[in-house]
């Protein structure tokens, strides 16, 4: 029942296609500032490419996440570079990691911290947890409580962590960069979907390909290179208002807010057979992150517009986990990938 995403869509080099006014945005300066600022990505991508081999759809949504303030879970069976990528990545930025392995026992305060009674100044101090960094790794996600996992949505969401009567601020750059197993079911806890809502990109993975497995093989033997950090954290919260100027047209607004509404309403887009198949469709929280990563994919291709092919490239991502499936979708099989590459074929592209 796949379906193969049509590709008759407008170039890079066609910007008036992406929509109707552009009388109040100069494009060709804009090009040229995303030019310019944009130049630290190869950087990035050059030392992550040091260690991870292939993966160039893994290394580019990461780097879709930290552009765009958003937080990034990867799923794929073990031994696909998800935990090795994550640090290679918090190694090129010049800012600070921690990891977190969740395991059954985990305790929401192993995550956040606790109040510790000091015995000298006779007085509860906080003590903060691994939560407190620029990167945090949250490695086996779906292996803790839900305890644990509810104790991540303040922070994900607000930003900030509350221990005992006081808020904490967390540091900025702040990104959860999540794993999860989806082949082990035996002691896991699924996400509930309030949480994972709150990944902006939900990125599963497949087996690298032949050739590329034969140099990961020889680069395991000999020792991999270690990666340099070569952008800071105020780089990044720079880029980030960059990558906000990044130009969207009405019509390319209008186009992702069609492409969420027909995971709500399918049979507003010739999709009638979909309504028994999708149990609850993407929130506005979807269309906001589907701009937002958007932009950061035109940033990424060096371009300060955003056309219909980089909502397409990035849908997937953003949608495959928002998206309910029913007991009829999961009797014949049918998957969220192929729903997406349905309304994509089926919404008017602008």
């Amino acid at each position: 029942m796949e379906e193969e995403i049509r590709t008759n869509i407008p170039t890079q080099e066609d910007p008036v296609n992406t929509g109707s006014s552009t009388s109040n945005v100069d494009i060709k300066a804009l090009n040229e500032k995303i030019q310019k600022e944009s130049a630290f990505v190869d950087l990035l991508t050059m030392e992550m490419n040091k260690v991870i081999i292939g993966q160039k759809h893994m290394t580019e949504r990461l780097l879709i996440g930290l552009l765009s303030n958003g937080h990034v879970l990867l799923e794929g069976v073990p031994g696909l570079a998800k935990t090795l990528a994550i640090t290679t990545l918090s190694k090129t930025v010049d800012a600070k990691f921690s990891r977190v392995q969740f395991t059954p026992d985990l305790l929401p305060a192993d995550v956040v911290g606790t109040m510790i009674y000091n015995q000298k100044k006779e007085a509860f101090t906080v003590k903060k947890g691994p939560i407190f960094a620029n990167f945090v790794l949250a490695d086996e996600i779906n292996r803790a409580p839900a305890k644990v996992q509810s104790a991540l949505l303040e922070a994900m969401q607000e930003r900030q962590v509350t221990i005992g009567v006081e808020t904490f601020k967390l540091p900025e750059p702040f990104l959860v960069l999540a794993t999860q197993n989806p082949v082990e079911q035996e002691g896991t806890y699924p996400l509930p979907e309030a949480q994972v809502d709150r990944f902006m990109l939900k990125v599963v993975l497949d087996y690298p390909k032949k050739e590329e497995e034969k140099l990961i093989i020889r680069n395991s033997i000999h020792g991999f290179p270690t990666p340099n950090a070569v952008i800071k954290p105020e780089d990044i919260t720079k880029a980030r208002a960059v990558v906000k100027e990044v130009y969207m047209d009405e019509k390319i607004e209008q186009y992702i807010v069609d492409i969420v509404d027909a995971t709500r309403n399918p049979e507003n887009y010739n999709l009638e057979h979909y309504k028994n198949l999708i149990t609850f469709g993407g929130s506005p929280r979807a269309s906001i992150n589907l701009a937002l990563a958007s932009k950061a994919y035109a940033f990424i291709k060096r371009r300060g517009y955003v056309i219909p092919e980089d909502v397409r490239a990035i849908c997937h991502d953003v949608l495959r986990h928002r998206i309910g499936l029913s007991y009829e979708a999961e009797a014949e099989n049918i998957s969220s990938e192929e729903i997406i590459n349905g309304i994509l074929n089926s919404v008017e592209i602008p």
